[in-house]
C-alpha cells in the first residue's frame, strides 16, 4: 500500500469553515471512491492553519483510477469552489512504506 499525503495551508481562522464543507458535502463524496482513509487532521502546532489527509492506494495505477474517479464526480466541482478559495497553498507527496513495515499488518503497542 502506498499513502498520498495532502497539505492545505489555508487562510488564517478557516480552518473550521474547510473542515465544516468537507464534513458535510466532500466526505460523502470522497470515501467511497477513494477509499481507505488513513486519517485527516488540522495543525494545532508547528505550522498552523493546516489541514493533513492521507489515503491509501493499493499502488500509483489505483490511485490514478481513483482520482480521475472523483474528478469526473458530478459534486465534486462545486465542493472544490468552495474550498479553493480558503487554501493558500497545497501540497501532495507519496509515501512508501519502508521494506519492513506493512500498514495493513500494523499494530499499536
Amino acid at each position: 500500500m502506498i499513502v498520498e499525503m495532502r497539505t492545505y495551508t489555508l487562510a488564517a481562522g478557516r480552518t473550521a469553515e474547510f473542515l465544516k464543507i468537507y464534513q458535510t458535502e466532500g466526505m460523502a463524496i470522497q470515501l467511497p471512491i477513494l477509499g481507505t482513509m488513513v486519517g485527516y487532521y488540522s495543525t494545532e502546532i508547528g505550522p498552523l492553519n493546516q489541514i493533513v489527509h492521507m489515503w491509501g492506494y493499493k499502488d500509483l495505477e489505483d490511485r490514478r483510477k481513483r482520482r480521475a474517479k472523483l474528478a469526473a464526480h458530478k459534486g465534486w466541482p462545486t465542493v472544490v469552489g468552495k474550498v479553493r478559495q480558503l487554501i493558500l497553498t497545497q501540497e501532495s507527496k507519496i509515501l512508501i512504506p519502508a521494506p519492513f513495515f506493512d500498514p495493513m499488518k500494523a499494530k499499536t503497542a
